[in-house]
């Protein structure tokens, strides 16, 4: 259930988009914390993530199973982690997260393709939501 994000990832249709979706209540969440303890509470959920990621890989026998949406929150987690969270940053985030999430540059792609497990599984994601998060913030120091 928390790999799939309470069944969110079983979803026909683009799960990792409504995994990611579902990842965005955890931001809010995050953001009415300090920055400290919001950066050890995203840390702590990125390595929930792979813990819970890679049993169920074990438990569904499919490598990376797209049912397996848990990385995708992690993902949206990272790409909003310390971003004022408007509507406009949100939207921003959420759609170049899932662009690079889909794309894989460089090196997401290689952990999706040659980590095993539930490592392999959530930190392209993670590498996604990094990217992203700098973008975002690059974007913020040129229009603000």
């Amino acid at each position: 259930m928390l790999a799939t994000g309470f069944s969110v990832g079983r979803i026909p249709l683009a799960p990792g988009t409504f995994g990611s979706l579902l990842g965005i209540p955890l931001c809010l969440v995050l953001a009415e914390i300090g920055l400290d303890v919001m950066v050890a509470a995203a840390v702590a959920f990125v390595l929930f993530a792979v813990w819970i990621a890679g049993k169920a890989e074990r438990l569904i026998r499919i490598k990376d199973a797209p049912c397996i949406v848990i990385d995708e929150m992690a993902g949206i987690t990272v790409t909003m982690l310390g971003v004022p969270l408007t509507p406009l940053n949100l939207t921003a985030g959420f759609i170049a997260f899932r662009v690079l999430d889909i794309i894989k540059p460089f090196p997401a792609r290689y952990m999706d393709a040659k980590v095993a497990g539930g490592w392999g599984i959530v930190m392209d994601d993670v590498v996604a939501g990094l990217y992203c998060n700098l973008l975002l913030r690059a974007i913020s120091l040129i229009f603000c």
